[in-house]
């Protein structure tokens, strides 16, 4: 496209010239965002993943509650055999750091059971207890036989 030359001498003219020349260059006015907010937050900038040159730890801490350490013993009272005889339920006495989803999965892995719930309570001699319902499609009576509380 060739630029034209000639200069307009109406003030028409002249305000038409200005604005097809800002047209062709575009507008580079800065416009000042408007700020409602009494305080200014940061905005989030890329963060991006780190790569570190070396660990920062020699040797990765290991799991301390193993499902051998979640599940300490089955219990064996009066009511525990209740439980497993009316309610299709386990009582075991667990880990006080375990929490639900950890027992259910190390009573899953331990005895090849499915677990529906777990309830849990501390005794108030400190130790956790926990009440393992199995599904229907399992026995708490013969689990019991094969894991030796009967």
């Amino acid at each position: 496209m060739a630029k034209t030359t000639n200069t307009p001498k109406t003030s028409a003219g002249k305000s038409a010239a200005k604005l097809s020349k800002k047209v062709i260059k575009g507008a580079h006015g800065k416009v000042l965002k408007i700020r409602t907010k009494v305080h200014f937050y940061k905005p989030k900038t890329l963060q991006l993943a780190r790569a570190p040159l070396y660990p920062r730890k020699a040797v990765p801490s290991r799991n301390k509650l193993d499902k051998y350490r979640i599940i300490k013993s089955p219990l064996t009272t009066e009511s525990a055999m209740k439980k497993i005889e009316d309610n299709n339920t386990l009582v075991f006495l667990v880990d006080l750091l375990a929490n639900k989803r950890q027992i259910k999965d190390a009573v899953k892995q331990l005895y090849d059971i499915k677990v529906a719930k777990v309830n849990t309570l501390i005794r108030p001699d400190g130790q956790k207890k926990a009440y393992v319902r199995l599904t229907a499609d399992y026995d708490a009576l013969d689990v019991a036989n094969r894991i030796g509380v009967i």
